[in-house]
């Protein structure tokens, strides 16, 4: 062969090489035979796949990761917090819900608020807490689904609460703001911010107290956190701030078992989980975005950005009107959720410009943690739990090293609203976890944050179901979110074209432009198990401080 020829089919063969490894996502997927576990930290994703490695089930390592993140991310979770589940039984080709938000204390009413010239619910502080339900939601899950005995799975958390771990990148950037939220909490003070500041990058935080209360639990099970030692300093902890917990509001609550609501998109099926939580705007803005095909120029293009900030839209001003505790409101999830409403909410949509009123229709009447596990037998747990804000109430329960969570921040005084604060009511809830499926591909999925998980659940199945990204690239692709200001206010990444981000702006939407890979877009988990091949695969999001760890193989003898 001349050389040149020679030179021409080397640098085509190069060239070809290197178009093959060309993509647009930064991480691979993991790969394997056996499970995963999927976190936004990477030492709570190796305790799960430790869990799976002793032959622990998906619930169980879902537990054991769960309880290392309200270890290792204080601010976001723990055992203060609030816990929602979706369960993919492989055998059964069953899925299970679970409720797991606590309720309003028996005290806690609109009169009490009244009393002390409240006239809006409390952001912060004791009168913004309710029932913390994350201790009986691992209980529930355990009781039906753990194989391994209850104590086990909090040994890694015991581990990292006595002996320490050194705080990584994004969650020290987080604890910035515990000094203002501890500025009345002397406690909280005293656990979270050695030396009087938060702890350094890399610095190794300890949090005995918290040790002492995951070893109530492992011992004496959930009945600890509900009728024993922990409650007893929950109770103790809000009396001495003139709290209205009673020891009747602990022992008396329970999580629900619920079955989960869906809606099919293209030729997948969604499911979330029902109100309380705001799972039913994710399905409802799929149902709107429906209604008109993916725009061919791709997932981040002018017309199919518009077009899912629009039916974001007006699946959220639904959301905010009708979403409540559905024991004590009509929730309209069916009209909601029809196709015929969803065709009907569509044709709102100007192709051209930005609407910026978006009011409600009329349906016909019929911060967080996100983890997913795969066990080797096919089994998902998709499992969210919060503090909602940033270390909660900003209340730390004396001697037991945890924050209570201020859920009840998102209760209304509006007595016309369906969700206003009542007695042994559930909050509207943010934390939402999700799954979908077609024919062998069962998908566990979440992305947390607030108000921007419906449609950053709606944004990564159509990055799957429309153009066919695998789970990672999914997780990955650049997001835009809801911001605070609402209206036609839009909080987006800055990896979407500069030309792009002009054209939306001169149909009317006022862009907020955040970094590359913003938090302010979720932290979002996912695992797949294909039922066909048996093998599962996993995502973690670049967004966040964690991984996606596959269980080792027993190639060691026990």
């Amino acid at each position: 062969m001349h050389n040149s020829l020679r030179l021409a089919f080397v640098l085509a063969l190069l060239i070809s090489t290197m178009s093959a490894q060309d993509r647009s996502h930064a991480r691979s997927m993991v790969i394997t035979r056996y499970g995963i576990v999927a976190t936004s930290h990477v030492q709570a994703s190796q305790a799960g796949a430790q869990i799976l490695a002793r032959g622990g089930s998906a619930v169980d390592a879902a537990i054991a990761a769960n309880a290392v993140l309200g270890v290792t991310e204080p601010m976001m979770n723990g055992i203060g917090g609030d816990l929602f589940a979706i369960y993919w039984d492989a055998k059964t080709a069953k899925l299970y819900g679970l409720n797991s938000s606590g309720w309003a204390p028996q005290g806690l009413t609109v009169e009490h608020l009244k009393a002390r010239d409240v006239t809006a619910m409390p952001v912060h502080g004791i009168d913004s807490v309710t029932v913390p339900g994350a201790v009986a939601g691992w209980n529930a899950l355990h009781d039906r689904f753990g194989h391994l005995p209850w104590k086990d799975v909090f040994q890694p958390a015991i581990f990292y609460a006595e002996k320490g771990y050194p705080v990584p990148e994004l969650i020290h950037g987080f604890w910035e703001d515990a000094p203002e939220m501890f500025a009345n909490d002397a406690e909280g003070r005293r656990v979270y911010l050695p030396n009087g500041k938060p702890p350094a990058l890399g610095q190794i935080f300890q949090n005995p107290d918290l040790a002492k209360a995951l070893r109530l639990v492992a011992t004496d099970g959930a009945n600890a956190f509900y009728r024993g030692e922990i409650a007893r300093a929950i109770l103790s902890t809000s009396q001495a701030l003139g709290g209205t917990m009673s020891a009747d509001d602990l022992a008396q609550f329970s999580p629900e078992w619920v079955d989960p609501i869906s809606t099919a998109y293209r030729d997948w099926t969604i499911y979330e989980l029902p109100p309380n939580g705001q799972g039913m705007a994710a399905l409802e803005m799929l149902n709107i975005m429906e209604a008109t095909p993916p725009s061919p120029d791709g997932p981040l293009s002018v017309a199919e950005l518009h077009k899912k900030i629009e039916a974001m839209k007006l699946a959220y001003a639904d959301l905010e009107r009708y979403n409540a505790d559905p024991r004590f409101a009509e929730v309209p999830v069916k009209g909601l959720l029809s196709k015929n409403y969803g065709k009907d909410r569509a044709k709102l949509i100007d192709p051209n410009k930005a609407n910026c009123e978006v009011p409600p229709g009329t349906p016909p009447v019929s911060e967080t943690t996100y983890l997913s596990v795969v066990d080797r037998d096919g089994n998902i747990v998709s499992l969210i739990q919060s503090n909602y804000d940033g270390f909660g109430s900003g209340i730390s329960v004396r001697g037991m090293g945890f924050v209570l969570q201020n859920r009840g921040a998102l209760f209304s005084l509006d007595p016309s609203s369906p969700n206003v604060l009542a007695p042994r009511k559930r909050p509207y809830h943010t934390i939402i976890p999700a799954f979908m499926q077609r024919g062998d591909q069962h998908i566990g999925f979440g992305i947390m944050g607030g108000p921007n998980q419906p449609l950053a659940h709606a944004q990564f199945v159509s990055d799957v179901v429309d153009y066919g990204m695998n789970i990672q690239a999914a997780l990955e692709n650049a997001r835009f979110t809801v911001s605070p200001h609402r209206g036609c206010n839009i909080v987006i990444e800055s990896r979407v074209k500069p030309g792009v981000l002009q054209k939306l702006s001169t149909m009317g939407h006022m862009l907020d432009v955040r970094r590359e890979y913003s938090t302010s877009m979720g932290r979002g988990q996912a695992v797949l198990h294909d039922s066909h091949a048996k093998v599962n695969y996993g995502a973690s999001d670049a967004r966040a401080d964690g991984a996606a760890e596959p269980e080792p193989p027993p190639v060691f003898p026990k």
